[in-house]
């Protein structure tokens, strides 16, 4: 295999996860019978450009497709933390009447539809129909392609360029990430500018995060992959915050080089010290990180046979992607976790890709009052804590296994 961005030969890998299908593939109960598609999910290192990036095996088609299931609003603090965003966008860059905004994976509109409560014209590109629909029906213009150079040419053509482009977690999610790239910069205006917002590697390594790790997740990115392929693009990062979201991602800024001049700030240079000093340009780290990932599904295991050994009853909360690649890396079944209960409608009825784990409305917690509920996106950790309180009422407690086994 060779490097996604600059081409060279990929020889260091991260991590190996052995294989599943793909993560958002929720099967329908007449496909039970039917056999699944399961692909080697593995991770390797760019020793040139330090892009980090699964072994290509899935096509992108097959990850998003018609009947993709992450619908973006189900999550309260989403979209709080998109509002957020959008405030902070129209001040800091005077976006008005006349501006013009693109979003690339607009997802179900949990973004957009804050700035057309402002009155801002805008737009989104969402490839899944299942998304778009729900976007469309809120009143939200989509076009439903993927995203890159062909598209975006075509876009200038048909509506001009954009002031403001921003890219919520969809950075990671392209195989032809110097395509996309390219796209952003032809859809910028000279004064433009693009947000890109994106899991930072360094969290994943450090905090043991290996469950965002799946087929649809083509890179794993720091500030330094990012500036090298956005330089390649003719765009320059000129600011980054850092983000408390999915277990710590960052927010880049970036301009067109040949547009107007922008002051890169300070934080920029020290961030990039930062990942230099912390050894992401360095092998070491990236070998040392699969011991870690073993031990969690190793605790997670005992833990879920000593319940059963006990004979307390578990059930299990949030059938995220994330979710998947644990079960799916654990190996457990029905047998140690008998149901998953989630919010999305588009879940709800289905059953989990590999594992077969059914999906359930959440009543079905109160149907059965588990003793122990294991939160699977653990990034809403506070968040499902909160909706979960009920379950106080029968004394159940609440567990997650990432970054490490914790019972609360």
């Amino acid at each position: 295999m060779i490097c996604r961005h600059c081409g060279a030969d990929l020889k260091l890998t991260m991590v190996d996860l052995g294989a599943c299908p793909p993560s958002n593939s929720y099967l329908l109960p007449e496909e039970l019978t039917a056999p699944e598609k399961w692909y080697p999910l593995q991770v390797m290192v760019c020793t040139e450009c330090w892009l980090v990036q699964t072994a290509d095996f899935v096509d992108r088609e097959e990850c998003f497709s018609a009947r993709y299931a992450y619908f973006s609003s189900c999550s309260t603090s989403w979209v709080a933390h998109a509002r957020c965003y959008t405030d902070s966008m129209i001040e800091r860059f005077g976006l008005g009447e006349t501006s013009r905004v693109l979003e690339v994976a607009a997802n179900d509109g949990y973004l957009l539809q804050h700035f057309v409560n402002r009155g801002i014209p805008c737009y989104g590109i969402e490839p899944t129909e299942s998304t778009a629909a729900v976007a469309r029906q809120n009143g939200i213009e989509i076009v439903s392609l993927f995203f890159g150079l062909a598209l975006a040419r075509r876009l200038v053509h048909e509506r001009g360029r954009v002031d403001l482009l921003t890219a919520n977690n969809v950075f990671a999610h392209v195989p032809n990430i110097n395509d996309f790239a390219a796209g952003i910069f032809e859809m910028l205006s000279p004064s433009g500018v693009a947000t890109i917002e994106f899991p930072h590697v360094l969290q994943l390594i450090h905090k043991n995060y290996f469950d965002t790790i799946y087929h649809e997740h083509f890179s794993y990115l720091s500030l330094h992959s990012t500036r090298t392929i956005l330089s390649a693009a003719g765009l320059e990062i000129f600011d980054i915050d850092e983000l408390p979201t999915h277990g710590g991602s960052l927010r880049i800024y970036a301009s067109r080089s040949d547009g107007v001049e922008r002051t890169c700030s300070p934080r920029v240079g020290d961030f990039l010290n930062m990942e230099r000093e912390a050894g992401l340009l360095d092998s070491a780290i990236y070998l040392s990180f699969p011991k870690r990932v073993e031990k969690v599904k190793n605790d997670l295991l005992a833990f879920l046979l000593q319940m059963k050994k006990e004979s307390k009853s578990i059930a299990a909360y949030g059938a995220a992607a994330k979710g998947n690649t644990l079960l799916n890396y654990a190996g457990i079944r029905r047998d140690l976790l008998p149901f998953i209960v989630d919010r999305s409608p588009g879940k709800i009825g289905t059953f989990m890709p590999g594992s077969r784990i059914p999906i359930l409305a959440e009543s079905a917690l109160r149907e059965t009052k588990p003793q122990i509920i294991l939160i699977l996106p653990w990034n809403l950790r506070e968040e499902v804590a909160d909706q979960l309180a009920y379950t106080r009422e029968w004394g159940a407690k609440l567990a997650v296994a990432l970054p490490s086994l914790e019972i609360f």
